[in-house]
């Protein structure tokens, strides 16, 4: 393909594009397909001749897409946001034509220098002090195994990665029994073990209880254990509990056990000074995660891992082949040594574009605005005698059941009623919501914070869910 077909193709796909942003509420939210519909409408084999791009084109829109779930529409309130935006699109467009590979400064000085910049953008206005660093990751799930690597290291003085486990370690690893799955996947892989992560008890807002933190610590110790990093969260996945950091951070400072913050979603509100209490604490914390790319309209992936102690994390990936050695080693940042991957994408900048293109008071206008219409809905379902709020709200994730005043049903018969009403609403393809289970209450759950999202969608959401139940009834 030369340059001129190319421009009239990318014409084509851009009028798409922009057609897509302008009519995504006109899709399914939700796939309707069932499984393997797509798959057996592709070929068996690679075309053993070349097709046009306007042929593939015509296959993407007539196969491909009623297979996706629309994540973009202003009607997706599921699991948590992945949002994108104009400015961002455009940029992954730049990043994808330039195709850069950003494993160390030489191959590409911007890349490195852009990313150092957006981080200290990022550390400033959430109000971190500058005593912090930071790189950009794929994901909190690999955030979270960079730091579980980190801590395993700096405690074992790097003796794991030269010798390897001796089997005397016992390490262990703390979190909330609400922490996201990611941590102990990582920590199977880094050879701590599923059974050595030790899952605390949560309070009557689903945050970790500090005092059984401490005591399974100290019980630990008495068992010939070694503890070895705790994971805090600040927005639990299933509903955005937030762990109380500062109480966290004495238990981990008087043992000297690696402090991790795992703020995936809710780390972008950490932008907006009336959530920035919930760094009481932070002083004693190591590392901490948030992804752009769930709250803050930055394409996936791009997850800002903020670390205390730069040189462990280096000294954990650091490995430098001849192939590798270049001039400017010690003297710049090589990000392929802040992480797992030796390769690495252009990903600040779209950040970048982000952040300039909206601003900190418009990125702050946009979050805050989510979170008036989270209150509304809340205010909504505590006014209606059908329905329940299941924990305090948080930030912009409501999570409620239906509990019909006229019938008063059983735990098992109301966990039953709502996941009926949940794929009752799911159906329609108006909306997609998920749940989660909260002390056994299957609970429903809205995450409102698609970045066109609106009052107005809210308030049909609301109706459709309320018309959804009372056809259950009858």
């Amino acid at each position: 393909m030369n340059s001129k077909e190319f421009r009239k193709e990318a014409h084509r796909f851009v009028d798409w594009m922009a057609d897509y942003m302008d009519e995504v509420e006109s899709y399914p939210v939700k796939s309707q397909v069932t499984p393997k519909e797509i798959y057996n409408k592709l070929p068996d084999c690679i075309p053993d001749e070349g097709e046009s791009i306007q042929e593939i084109f015509r296959d993407f829109k007539d196969i491909i897409l009623p297979g996706v779930t629309h994540w973009q529409s202003p009607n997706y309130y599921a699991y948590f946001q992945a949002n994108t935006s104009p400015p961002s699109i455009l940029a992954e467009m730049l990043t994808a034509t330039l195709g850069v590979q950003g494993m160390k400064w030489e191959t590409s000085p911007a890349s490195t220098e852009l990313e150092e910049k957006v981080v200290q953008w990022l550390l400033k206005a959430m109000g971190f002090s500058k005593d912090w660093s930071g790189v950009i990751q794929d994901s909190a799930s690999s955030a979270s195994l960079t730091a579980i690597l980190t801590a395993r290291e700096k405690k074992s003085e790097h003796h794991i990665n030269h010798k390897g486990y001796s089997g005397s370690e016992k390490y262990r690893l703390y979190c909330s029994d609400q922490t996201h799955s990611s941590v102990e996947k990582g920590a199977k892989i880094a050879g701590i073990g599923k059974d050595n992560v030790i899952k605390i008890p949560t309070d009557d807002r689903m945050a970790m209880i500090p005092e059984a933190l401490h005591s399974q610590i100290k019980k630990d110790l008495s068992d010939g254990y070694n503890p070895l990093c705790i994971v805090a969260a600040l927005g639990t996945t299933g509903t955005l509990a937030m762990d109380p950091l500062k109480e966290i951070a004495e238990i981990a400072e008087q043992y000297s056990i690696w402090l991790h913050v795992d703020a995936a979603y809710a780390g972008s509100a950490l932008i907006l000074p009336e959530y920035q209490y919930l760094l009481e604490g932070i002083v004693q914390v190591d590392s901490f995660v948030f992804n752009p790319h769930k709250w803050l309209f930055t394409n996936f992936d791009c997850s800002v891992y903020f670390i205390k102690d730069p040189t462990a994390l280096v000294n954990t990936f650091a490995i430098l082949p001849e192939y590798l050695k270049t001039k400017s080693d010690g003297h710049v940042n090589n990000h392929c040594d802040w992480g797992i991957p030796l390769g690495r994408r252009f990903r600040s900048l779209k950040l970048w574009f982000v952040l300039r293109y909206y601003g900190l008071q418009g990125l702050q206008g946009k979050l805050r605005y989510h979170n008036q219409i989270a209150q509304w809905l809340e205010k909504a379902i505590l006014e209606n005698s059908d329905f329940q709020m299941i924990v305090p709200l948080e930030m912009n994730l409501v999570c409620f059941r239906y509990f019909p005043s006229s019938i008063q049903p059983t735990l098992d018969e109301a966990n039953r009623l709502n996941e009926r009403l949940l794929q009752s609403v799911n159906a329609t393809g108006q909306l997609f919501i998920t749940h989660t289970k909260v002390k056994g209450i299957y609970t429903l759950r809205m995450s409102i914070g698609q970045t066109n999202v609106s009052l107005q969608h809210v308030q049909a959401a609301w109706q459709l869910i309320k018309n959804c139940a009372l056809r259950l009834q009858n």
